[in-house]
């Protein structure tokens, strides 16, 4: 079982940046497939991207694909999701993730999760 802690999110306009972090805090850091989910008010909680343990493979829902990239930094048991262009509809609260050997874009199948943090885009 690991612990996750957010942080980064806020308010910016259209076509801003922001880059949210995860720490994460546990034992086996390096064998746990760690993601960024989110969800908007009255909406299931949706896959954003995620990255494999082994391979750091990544993979993203295709409304993020070139805006965001998720990595991690092995050494600070962190995971970042650095977004840019954002839109109106990035608009959520996004959470972390962490499932450990098994990657997927089902929220219901990760193990861990952070409490989130909000983000907020406006025109």
């Amino acid at each position: 079982q690991v612990q996750l802690v957010e942080s980064g999110g806020g308010l910016v306009q259209t076509g801003d940046s922001l880059r949210l972090s995860c720490a994460v805090s546990g034992r086996f850091f390096n064998s746990y497939h760690l993601g960024w989910f989110r969800q908007a008010p009255g909406r299931e909680r949706e896959f954003v991207a995620r990255i494999s343990w082994s391979t750091d493979s990544t993979y993203y829902t295709d409304d993020v694909k070139g805006r965001f990239t998720i990595s991690r930094d092995n050494a600070k048991n962190t995971v970042y999701l650095q977004m840019n262009s954002l839109r109106l509809e990035d608009t959520a609260v996004y959470y972390c993730a962490a499932n450990r050997f098994v990657g997927t874009s089902n929220p219901a199948q990760w193990a861990s999760w952070g409490q989130g943090t909000q983000v907020t885009v406006s025109a």
